[in-house]
């Protein structure tokens, strides 16, 4: 025997689709409107879940009337009225904080589980004042088919009560909005009537607590508010202001008109399933219509994280340009680093000593190196110190200039509350640096060991390799200043060319180039730091064609449904 689904197999598929796409697409950057399209995102998803897509697997669900309304319309009353007894109770101070009660037939309680409508709402059998959670009571009082769900009040004064009311008007085949002679012009409930209006959502208007004598004036009234914001053909009712028993009832003959419509839609499936799918219906065609307004405003966002991306690599482009610059223009041969050098040098007396012949240069740098550890090794301190602070100077100033440029495009507003640091450089940064000028150092002194173009040098190599490593330093970092006497870099170049003769151009250069390397990699890892806080936004450049190819998709069954001759629904 083939058992055929009480569901649209393809359009639960696109459903889901859509559903993981919109997941997939966060709002993270404050492009114009996005906390609006937040908020309608963050809804999408749960209209979705919490009413969509179980409707559309089980649409011989019972149908499901939410009672909403204004602050002290008394909608409480009216749901124990309807059942016979009571089930929920009124607030006697304001605002009410408890959970939504939902009242069922026995018979329909396999409906309502936790896999079922309001997914993300735990399921309890006792009053509890939890908002997240959902009151089920069974009662044989209620005809099979039909469930009452006594929501929040709409304008209530704690946002968490609002929330909640909203969330669960969105989950219903049925609003029954409840107001009264003294509240109907309210704004905030006709702002849900207008949404509701928007996606065709099933609407009955129930006028409570009005005394006799201003039922026929207010209910007119209320009829052309109505018609005029789309919803004349929403049944209205009124409810006399009455008295209410002990046990927090109307009497039945009060409330006998509204409980007759619910149950006539119950007991008559061909009705039941139109309000069902009327709001269905609407209620998809409106998610689908609004999917692809924020499928564009994701297209900002990419736009908006390639100019944040754009202003971070280009503030640190430049901080390594200029760090790289300062490194090699005889910048930092200055203070500590000269007076070092020069007690190291011997400036003037080798500058005299080199004016002989090349092998007695080469005897004398001997003499002058051998045993001058300790000064070389105050010379590379020196060297350390001053490339470290002048690459947290540029880090810093990189770090600095990214804030700025991010505060100045004013989308960056969610990485910047969560960063305070941004604009300062890593807290690890003067240890990296630290450890990178250390290793060129040692590497520098690897290559006067290694080059040994002419054997002649071997033996002075091994007498002096960490000399003439600083040596070689110290013209690194001259290596494209102009002729400068006072730092010393020129006596230097003239010890590597008496020691390398052609290979010193060389070795400079190699210096060079892994300095260069070493600061490049060094604010690198600053600008990642900064590059990290865009890619833990989790956004991605195909969100929005999915999102846009998912509404589509959901669109086109739609129109599939339309056409005449198409797959008929069960």
């Amino acid at each position: 025997m083939t058992v055929t689904p009480d569901h649209d197999s393809r359009m639960l598929t696109a459903l889901v689709q859509l559903h993981d796409a919109l997941k997939a697409a966060p709002l993270a950057l404050d492009v114009p409107g996005a906390a609006e399209l937040r908020v309608s995102r963050q809804q999408l998803i749960e209209q979705l879940e919490d009413y969509v897509l179980p409707r559309q697997m089980t649409v011989e669900a019972p149908l499901l009337a939410v009672v909403g309304g204004s602050t002290g319309a008394g909608k409480s009353t009216l749901v124990n009225s309807l059942v016979g007894r009571r089930v929920t109770a009124p607030g006697l101070l304001r605002p009410t904080t408890r959970s939504a009660v939902l009242v069922h037939h026995p018979d329909d309680a396999q409906w309502f589980g936790q896999d079922r409508l309001l997914p993300e709402l735990v399921r309890v059998e006792q009053p509890t004042d939890d908002r997240h959670s959902l009151q089920l009571v069974a009662s044989d009082t209620l005809p099979p088919g039909l469930a009452i769900l006594d929501a929040p009040d709409v304008d209530s004064v704690e946002e968490g009560n609002r929330v909640l009311a909203t969330q669960l008007l969105a989950a219903a085949d049925l609003w029954l909005f409840v107001t009264s002679a003294a509240r109907y012009s309210d704004q905030v409930p006709w702002e849900h009537l207008k949404r509701a209006a928007e996606r065709s959502t099933s609407v009955a208007i129930v006028l409570d607590r009005t005394p006799a004598d201003a039922v026929r004036t207010v209910a007119t009234h209320l009829a052309r508010m109505l018609a005029a914001r789309g919803l004349k053909d929403s049944p209205l009712f009124t409810v006399a202001e009455a008295p209410v028993s002990e046990e927090g009832l109307l009497d039945a003959s009060v409330v006998a008109e509204v409980r007759a419509w619910l149950v006539s839609l119950a007991e008559d499936p061909g009705a039941r399933s139109a309000v069902v799918r009327q709001t269905l219906d609407g209620t998809v065609r409106s998610l689908a219509r609004q999917a692809h307004g924020l499928a564009d405003a994701l297209t900002l966002q990419i736009s908006a994280a390639d100019a944040l991306r754009e202003a971070a690599t280009t503030a640190y482009a430049a901080a390594e340009q200029r760090a790289v610059t300062a490194a090699t223009d005889g910048t930092l041969l200055r203070g500590e680093v000269a007076a070092r050098w020069r007690e190291f040098a011997g400036t003037g007396e080798l500058l005299r000593s080199l004016e002989g012949r090349v092998g007695l240069i080469r005897d004398r740098l001997v003499n002058a190196v051998k045993g001058s550890g300790q000064q070389a090794e105050r010379v590379a301190v020196a060297i350390e110190s001053a490339v470290e602070l002048m690459v947290v100077d540029h880090a810093e100033d990189a770090a600095t200039s990214t804030a700025a440029a991010w505060a100045e495009l004013g989308t960056a507003g969610p990485v910047l509350a969560g960063a305070d640091d941004l604009g300062r450089a890593s807290g690890g940064l003067r240890r990296s640096v630290e450890g990178e000028v250390r290793a060129w150092q040692q590497q520098l002194t690897e290559l006067v060991k290694a080059d040994d173009g002419d054997r002649r040098t071997s033996r002075y190599l091994a007498y002096g390799a960490r000399g003439l490593a600083v040596t070689l330093a110290v013209v690194v970092l001259a290596d494209t200043a102009p002729d400068d006497h006072e730092s010393g870099a020129e006596v230097g170049r003239t010890l590597l060319d008496a020691v390398f003769g052609e290979h010193s151009a060389r070795l400079v250069a190699r210096g060079r180039a892994d300095l260069e390397r070493r600061i490049g990699s060094v604010l690198a890892a600053e600008r990642g730091r900064a590059l990290g806080l865009l890619d833990g936004l989790g956004l991605d450049g195909e969100a929005g064609r999915q999102v846009r190819s998912a509404a589509r998709r959901v669109d086109d069954r739609r129109y599939e449904q339309s056409r005449p001759g198409a797959e008929p629904l069960p």
